[in-house]
């Protein structure tokens, strides 16, 4: 009887990894060679930023693209899969200029650039210009946010602004690759309800916090300003494999981002709002565990019947699970039914209107 070769021992985890991220790096230098060659051209795609003392946070990506292209461009409506079939440049040298200084920053292996640059720029919205090699500078706007602030409004998108059905994979993929932001709704209310938290708190720092992918970001934008949402940075991630992992984590996304908001504005107490879809509610009862005195309230939004049915579930939170905060917990199906549970519980100021939808 011959002899039975065992079968090796299968690679680390991250070694198929390491693996999966070389051969996409490769795919991302021969698109971008041939892309040049056929003369294509480099831009900066700018994104909001924050600031606080002693620093600002600049968020951008570098693309390759027609010359004259402009994917900023408010009139177009462009397919989500046209945003994932454009050029990013690894490692993309981006000079930033901020009030009259100048810093050499590098994109990441997805030319996405998130940096800290060491500058002291005074409170409110300011502008910094980003520039890659030889093409125009553009600007981008930075909300350094005010010492005196003590709220600010973290905010979750799919299914909590914006009705996505994400986690459903088929119906994802449609939304992300082929819909238009046109074609996507608005929850009722919650774009009112918004506003009045930052009229409430002038110097409300905004953050709309995603696991989308950042070749999104500019549907996203169009889509929060054409529903009349209150201006605010986007914090979204990336695709793909990494050295240590096949797939980017959004949950970790998600817990890291809210940890470093933590860190950078101690003295602020977030209003963090979700939906009982994702994980939402899970993050933010261990986020108010981990820090109580940087929560101002959790509003999680309730799925309908039927979004909870693509989600796969809703996920129930229990008295129990809520003690582990002196923050107010409110949930509703809208924003109408959030406004009315925050007034009730003191968050913003009580309205006489029975419905903001």
């Amino acid at each position: 009887m011959p002899a039975v070769t065992p079968d090796p021992e299968p690679e680390p985890r991250s070694s198929w990894a390491r693996r999966a991220a070389a051969f996409e790096d490769s795919i991302h230098r021969t698109r971008e060679r041939r892309g040049r060659k056929r003369g294509l051209v480099p831009i900066v795609l700018p994104y909001s930023g924050y600031g606080g003392p002693g620093f600002v946070r600049v968020l951008c990506r570098v693309l390759l693209v027609k010359p004259g292209f402009d994917l900023r461009k408010p009139a177009r409506a462009i397919r989500g899969w046209r945003s994932f079939t454009s050029i990013a440049i690894g490692g993309a040298e981006v000079v930033v200029r901020v009030d009259g200084q100048e810093f050499t920053v590098y994109a990441d292996r997805g030319g996405v650039v998130d940096v800290d640059v060491a500058v002291e720029l005074e409170p409110g919205l300011r502008t910094i210009e980003l520039q890659v090699e030889d093409t125009p500078a553009v600007k981008a706007p930075v909300y350094v946010v005010q010492p005196d602030a003590r709220v600010g409004l973290l905010s979750d998108i799919d299914d909590t602004v914006m009705v996505t059905a994400l986690p459903r994979p088929f119906l994802a993929a449609w939304n992300t690759f082929v819909l238009n932001e046109h074609a996507r709704q608005a929850v009722p209310g919650m774009a009112v309800l918004y506003e009045r938290i930052v009229r409430e708190n002038p110097s409300c720092p905004v953050v709309y916090l995603s696991t989308g992918a950042w070749n999104v970001a500019p549907t996203l934008d169009r889509f929060l300003s054409r529903h009349l949402y209150p201006d605010g940075t986007l914090l979204l991630t990336d695709w793909g494999p990494t050295h240590d992992r096949l797939f980017r984590s959004g949950r970790d996304h998600k817990r890291e981002s809210l940890e470093r908001l933590a860190r950078e504005f101690p003295t602020i107490r977030w209003i963090l709002v979700g939906d009982d879809g994702q994980h939402d509610a899970d993050l933010y009862r261990d986020f108010s565990a981990a820090h109580p005195e940087n929560v101002r309230a959790v509003a999680i939004r309730e799925l309908s019947p039927g979004e909870a049915v693509l989600a796969g579930g809703r996920r129930q939170v229990d008295d129990a699970e809520r003690s582990v905060t002196t923050a107010p917990w409110v949930s509703a199906p809208d924003g109408a039914g959030l406004a009315l549970e925050l007034g009730l519980a003191g968050v913003i100021a009580p309205e006489d209107t029975p419905r903001l939808d």
